[in-house]
């Protein structure tokens, strides 16, 4: 918080040593940075990954987030594909994703019962009992391990224990990037920059246009020896009593999605959700230790209350908070095009569009800065306003945004051409190629028209 800063201090000129010299660098190797590294490594580029934890995933992994949505438009269609698919594929083989068959994914009660409580319904269709749809509840230890096992295969250079700290900036260009680590300062040189970071580090130290949002914060967390059955017996058998004890358990927390938690692949351990807390600046760390003690607070207030009074949680324990806090919104690019709330809400449709979420299409121009070359970003962070981010920011999403920016680092290394200047066809047809929707067949619901000049 600048408002704490009191003093200056000016350090001495340094050398850095130079550990990397690559095509590409990828900071962050969250589900956006991951999905980019691999798209770029496979499409023939050398690739280099930096993230600071000692996990890979971040908040499908080390945020726990732990259910994959956003991937269906209206009905069954699932628009959301390429690498994400490959993850969930992957994790079902390791007993570590769980998702309901095409066949299930109706609107009754009957597969209401049967998938609610593992996240598998369209939260954003009113009334009850609402849709199953394609999402998928998964284990965060499986999504490391998938992870790690795509780093390997693609031949990345894998450096965690990176922290991101500058932008090496020639003439507007991004020439790569200076991380610390414990030994020292480091640099990496590369071609290419992708801006994974989710906050917008990279872009936001090399120049790059920015806005500044908040939404809540979280502090994800799961609990063992929990009889899931005896719980969700209780909840259609009693629904007037079990809404009432579900609403005070809300009110322990102090605020929390409607289904605050959800079964797991893994038996007895359930997934909370909660608790959600606005007015935390997710850039500062005197707001992020702050939303720390709130959260463990909140949180074992919440299994003292859950044992005392849910049936099915009696014995439950606390197997753990994530790793990682739950930041929803900090900066986000303003780049050549800025994605709106009406644009999504109205899914618009974009000829640029590389890749596709729920129902909304993202223009290549979203990912790109202005008037700054070798540089290109994906995940939360992309060129959008905050009330669009809030609607469009999922993980699957993400993913799809990184598999496209990774394609497109890469035709510009085949081309030897700036990122605006890429082909955004030739991105389309790759990503096709990869078994990827990037969006540039609109399906029958989607918004056909010019936009207005500004």
């Amino acid at each position: 918080m600048t408002d704490r800063i009191r003093d200056f201090l000016t350090t001495r000129a340094e050398q850095v040593p130079v550990v990397s010299d690559t095509d590409v660098v990828v900071i962050g190797a969250g589900p956006a940075g991951l999905s980019a590294a691999v798209s770029a490594a496979r499409n023939g580029a050398r690739v280099t990954l930096v993230e600071r934890y000692h996990h890979l995933g971040g908040m499908a992994s080390g945020g726990m987030v732990l259910v994959l949505d956003d991937m269906v438009n209206d009905g069954t269609e699932i628009v959301t594909t390429g690498i994400v698919s490959e993850f969930v594929d992957r994790m079902q083989r390791q007993d570590g994703a769980v998702f309901p068959p095409p066949e299930d994914c109706l609107t009754n009660w009957e597969m209401w019962r049967k998938w609610a409580r593992w996240g598998c319904i369209d939260f954003h269709k009113q009334g009850m009992p609402q849709p199953i749809i394609h999402a998928v509840a998964f284990d965060p230890d499986a999504w490391k391990r998938v992870s790690l096992d795509l780093v390997a295969e693609a031949g990345i250079e894998l450096r965690t224990h990176s922290w991101f700290s500058e932008a090496i900036v020639e003439n507007n260009r991004v020439t790569g990037v200076i991380v610390q680590t414990k030994l020292g300062r480091q640099a990496i040189r590369a071609r290419m920059v992708v801006d994974a970071s989710g906050d917008l580090d990279v872009a936001a130290s090399a120049g790059a246009s920015f806005a500044t949002g908040q939404f809540i914060v979280t502090t994800v967390f799961r609990l063992m020896d929990v009889d899931t059955a005896k719980a969700e017996v209780f909840e259609y058998e009693n629904p007037e009593a079990f809404k009432a004890l579900d609403r005070q358990a809300r009110r322990v927390i102090g605020g929390a999605w409607g289904m605050w938690w959800l079964k797991t692949p893994l038996p007895g351990v359930v997934w909370c959700n909660c608790p959600h807390m606005p007015g935390y600046d997710g850039l500062s760390p005197e707001h992020m230790v702050e939303a720390e003690y709130e959260g463990r607070r909140r949180m074992m207030a919440l299994l003292e209350f859950a044992r005392a009074n849910l049936p099915g949680f009696e014995n439950a324990k606390m197997l753990g908070a994530a790793e990682q806090m739950g930041i929803r919104q900090t900066r986000l690019l303003q780049g050549e095009y800025v994605v709106t709330k009406d644009d999504v809400k109205r899914r618009r449709h974009f000829d640029d569009s590389v890749c596709r979420g729920r129902d909304y299409y993202t223009p290549y121009r979203a990912l790109l800065p202005k008037g700054i070359d070798n540089l290109i970003v994906a995940g939360r962070h992309y060129s959008v306003e905050s009330e669009a981010q809030k609607q469009s920011r999922e993980i699957p999403p993400c993913m799809a945004q990184g598999e496209a920016a990774g394609v497109a680092v890469a035709k510009a290394l085949e081309a030897n051409c700036a990122l605006r200047d890429v082909d955004v066809r030739a991105i389309q047809k790759q990503m096709r190629a990869q078994g990827a929707d990037p969006g540039d067949m609109p399906s029958a619901n989607a918004l056909i028209e010019p936009i207005a000049a500004a």
